[in-house]
């Protein structure tokens, strides 16, 4: 079972630079390259140099080592290097760790980073076309051979379930495309800018997995977001407000496998979120009522609505009223439906310039964010906030 009490990591750490490459379908140049700008910008961001990290986490599907990196980005020694698995599942816990590291003295300044060339490289969206036997290959072994092939199948499954079970059809999940998109349009950063779309739209676009629209479904993205973590007291010798680490979660649930959970005794909901939940709301003191904004992890719109039902914003089955009374602003950067889609980092970084006061979407008085990582997988989740 999951833990039962609130951690004490919470106000130890912050985040003090973020950093991305544009953003792009085809970027040109190699994902290595790609890390290591991000991570220039990032320390830059910072008022930080390449000498003063001694810790770097990025995620298993990352083709770019952390030595590499280090060494191409001018970084010296390490003392802490890690990697955290499940895909878009690893981005809050990458500032996790980084914060852990941090913490307990083990590292002082820690980058944590994503790069990929997910667009114009390997795309997966393409689907599984090659596996290696493993145990985890065992498990989309009962789903692939009848043509679950592709993120979009696996979810799809998930999305009919939850339908079925309140009475909905898909033009619901058109309120989460559509806030997306909303935000997007006025973010010249984001792929998207300048195209807002409406519910008409949504429920206009073809079909990719009955019940998801092309419009539920996220982009793929070239591109690289670095993020620089470091203790709080140090913060406040740098030049930028800093976003503090007030909790940090990650979650698996019961019959947890990689976006195929179809075992579970319930697939309406996304039990590995609720762990992810009720680890920050422990830790942190806080509540829904608490949030400012929410940066919800949006490859795919029903587990948006999901994710709000499992943090407790609103009931089940009642979360696509929810958004679509903008009870709570969501993805104020356009989303990885409307910005990009960096494996949720680039979600991250919106919580760091909303609690910051400079995103192009600023939300007046935000202090508090959440932000979630990827669902369907082994996941986590951040709160962060201003200091003081």
């Amino acid at each position: 079972m999951s833990v039962s009490r609130g951690d004490h990591l919470g106000g130890k750490a912050a985040v003090v630079g973020i950093g991305a490459t544009e953003f792009s379908k085809d970027s040109g140049r190699s994902e290595l390259r790609l890390a290591v700008e991000a991570v220039g910008l990032a320390l830059d961001d910072a008022g930080l140099g390449p000498a003063d990290v001694d810790g770097m986490v990025t995620f298993t599907m990352d083709t770019n080592p952390e030595i590499t990196v280090a060494q191409a980005a001018g970084i010296g020694e390490l003392s802490f290097f890690s990697r955290v698995h499940y895909g878009g599942g690893a981005a809050c816990a990458t500032i996790q760790q980084a914060a852990l590291a941090v913490a307990t003295g083990v590292a002082e300044v820690v980058v944590c980073y994503r790069a990929f060339n997910e667009r114009s490289g390997r795309r997966f969206g393409s689907g599984v076309q090659h596996r290696e036997p493993s145990a985890e290959g065992a498990a989309l072994g009962w789903s692939l051979p009848y043509g679950l092939l592709t993120p979009a199948s696996w979810v799809a499954m998930a999305a009919q379930r939850y339908l079925h079970a309140y009475g909905l059809t898909p033009d619901v999940f058109g309120h989460v495309a559509v806030t997306d998109r909303k935000y997007a349009a006025t973010n010249p950063a984001a792929y998207f800018h300048g195209k807002p779309i409406t519910l008409a739209d949504h429920a206009a676009s073809r079909w990719i997995v009955e019940p998801l629209r092309l419009l539920d479904c996220c982009q793929e993205t070239d591109g690289g977001q670095a993020i620089v973590v470091t203790s709080v007291e140090r913060a406040r010798d740098l030049p930028k407000p800093s976003a503090v680490i007030t909790a940090a979660a990650q979650g698996a649930g019961r019959a947890q496998e990689q976006m195929t959970s179809f075992y579970r005794d319930d697939l309406s909901g996304l039990p590995e979120m609720s762990v992810v939940a009720r680890q920050l709301w422990r830790s942190s003191g806080l509540a829904p009522s608490d949030i400012d904004v929410g940066i919800l992890y949006d490859h795919f719109t029903p587990f948006v609505l999901m994710q709000l039902e499992e943090f407790g914003f609103c009931g089940p089955g009642e979360a696509a009223d929810f958004v679509a009374g903008e009870m709570l602003p969501l993805n104020t950067h356009g989303g990885q439906l409307g910005e990009a889609y960096l494996h949720g980092m680039n979600g991250i970084a919106e919580a760091v310039r909303q609690v910051r006061g400079t995103s192009v979407n600023q939300i007046p008085g935000a202090a508090r964010t959440l932000v979630t990582a990827g669902t369907g997988v082994p996941t986590s989740g951040l709160i962060l906030a201003a200091d003081g």
